[in-house]
């Protein structure tokens, strides 16, 4: 099989061949949300937006922040950890949440995944806490792996400080957990679905926790979590401060948002999608023909360096993964199946280059920053244009130009 970099989106048919579609992206297509309802057998998207071409990314205007991190009144200690993490003068999101946030303020800040808005929202905190060490701060997020990658922001944060943090995820110990908080951590970091286990358990007692972030809130919306933040939102004392980060903002949102904040400072640094940086193309799949060849023939290729793929079920990944592994592919697998320290493991393996392919469900596809993936490979179509979206949004970033394929087979 042959593939080349053409400059310009394109549809191909398994062996390589140009089929030159290029059809009216103004078709109809389903982007509604499945979160709380059966999802369709069928992937409900128009293939026509499976194909695009990538715009170059524009050489941009170089910010200048307000402030510079000494101004925002944080302690010598954090201010050293900023500098050690590598930071050295405010994102957008940081220059615009952080002092609101330090005075006290509620803060919603609409800003894509990547911008720097875990220290906007950690630092503040962080700060208050030291302050008065009686208060506790809460951050929810959707994934494990951004709760974890949040805990590991901390650390990196607080290294030095007598603070306290526990993460709350599934997929880990309950028990362990349960014991942490016994010891009444300042920070307790988790998913929805778990925290609101710990409440139901009696092991996560609320009422000192007058801090509460949520972090990505779109996506927890996406994947059914309203149910459980509303519960939580209900546990919280009613006198507290709250932030709420989000990369849209629809009606659902709009709700939480008022149920939730008391006169919040907005802050948009919202940026262009991710995909119109990435060169999207269609790869047919003949009647008959073995999809894992079409795959591996990719996967051969050197410029094929640190793939995504993505599939549907957590069954269809496992075996995915065996049927590569035999045939000399480095790969690993991520999915809601797979315990939290092997779903780290993979994370790692790939992130570090032990790896050439990390083959997930979406759940990979939420929140996850990932540096340098080359292609996204959709072995499985997405169940909706959205999902579509936040997948081939793994690439394409920091102002590269990504690559995706779309295997389909109707």
């Amino acid at each position: 099989m042959s593939y080349s970099n053409r400059g310009r989106g394109r549809s191909y048919n398994s062996s390589g061949s140009n089929n030159a579609n290029h059809s009216n992206r103004s078709s109809h297509f389903s982007n509604q949300r499945f979160s709380n309802q059966r999802r369709p057998q069928r992937p409900s998207i128009n293939v026509a937006y499976y194909v695009s071409a990538a715009i170059q990314p524009l050489q941009e205007v170089e910010f200048v922040p307000e402030h510079a991190f000494a101004d925002f009144g944080l302690s010598d200690q954090v201010l050293a950890n900023v500098v050690k993490r590598g930071y050295t003068t405010p994102t957008p999101i940081q220059d615009q949440a952080i002092p609101p946030m330090m005075a006290g303020r509620d803060v919603v800040g609409i800003a894509n995944t990547g911008t720097g808005k875990t220290a906007a929202f950690l630092l503040p905190l962080i700060e208050k806490v030291m302050a008065n060490p009686k208060q506790g701060v809460l951050i929810l997020a959707p994934t494990r792996e951004l709760a974890l990658q949040i805990f590991e922001e901390f650390t990196a944060f607080a290294n030095g400080l007598p603070l306290g943090v526990t993460l709350c995820i599934g997929g880990a110990n309950i028990a362990t957990q349960m014991d942490k908080l016994r010891k009444n951590p300042h920070f307790v970091i988790g998913t929805p679905g778990r925290l609101k286990d710990l409440i139901n358990r009696g092991a996560f007692k609320t009422a000192l926790f007058s801090n509460i972030v949520l972090d990505e809130v779109d996506r927890m919306l996406d994947i059914g979590f309203r149910p459980d933040i509303m519960f939580l939102i209900s546990k919280l004392p009613a006198e507290r401060q709250a932030a709420f980060f989000s990369a849209t903002m629809n009606k659902d949102c709009e709700q939480i948002m008022r149920q939730f904040l008391t006169d919040p400072v907005r802050i948009s640094v919202k940026q262009r999608e991710t995909a119109t940086h990435v060169e999207q193309e269609m790869v047919r799949i003949s009647h008959g023909e073995n999809k894992v060849d079409v795959l591996h023939n990719f996967l051969k290729q050197v410029e094929f360096e640190k793939v995504l793929v993505f599939g549907r079920t957590k069954h269809g990944i496992n075996k995915l993964e065996q049927q590569l592994f035999e045939r000399g592919i480095q790969v690993r697998s991520i999915h809601g199946n797979k315990s939290q320290s092997a779903r780290q493991r993979s994370l790692q393996d790939f992130k570090q280059g032990r790896v050439q392919a990390l083959l997930a469900t979406d759940v990979a596809s939420r929140g996850i920053d990932i540096e340098g993936v080359t292609h996204v490979i959709n072995f499985d179509e997405p169940m909706s244009y959205e999902d579509y979206v936040h997948r081939i949004g793994r690439t394409g970033r920091a102002g590269k130009v990504g690559k995706a394929l779309t295997f389909v087979t109707r």
